[in-house]
């Protein structure tokens, strides 16, 4: 029952006004005519193409060298990317083993060039491990290696 002492429950929408605050994004990209289909929706291995590559990009600096993908451990397509969409993609590590880095992996899309207009289109969880010159796995090496480096 409603009474000024027990108000309605007031539904509440979470809008995504931006990108992620305090975060710079591994890689940026605007996909164009080529990548989508006659409808002007971008094509899913693109995205996938280019999350790999935003995913690399940490894993190569924390391997400190050569990474391989050994592993799409999670995809999730959460919106459509168009034509013209500028994406955002941010990378973080999520877990370092012996030879393997796992990384997390969030896409936005801003939509007419509207930062106000921007929403989450993809997350994805990857995998890479360090490889050496042969392209064998080879040990992550200890952050203390990298900061002496």
């Amino acid at each position: 029952m409603t009474t000024p002492e027990n108000p309605a429950p007031i539904a509440v929408t979470t809008v995504n006004r931006g990108l992620p605050a305090g975060k710079m994004p591994e890689l940026r990209m605007m996909p164009s005519p080529s990548d989508a289909n006659v409808y002007g929706d971008v094509f899913g291995g693109w995205i996938m193409a280019q999350v790999d590559i935003a995913g690399s990009l940490p894993a190569t600096r924390r391997a400190n060298g050569r990474v391989a993908t050994i592993a799409v451990n999670s995809f999730v397509f959460k919106n459509p990317v168009f034509v013209g969409d500028l994406l955002s993609f941010y990378a973080d590590i999520t877990k370092v083993g012996n030879t393997s880095i796992t990384v997390q992996v969030e896409v936005y899309a801003e939509r007419n060039r509207l930062q106000a207009d921007t929403v989450k289109v993809t997350e994805a969880t990857l995998t890479y491990v360090a490889t050496d010159s042969d392209r064998k796995p080879r040990k992550v090496p200890p952050i203390e290696t990298l900061i002496h480096s």
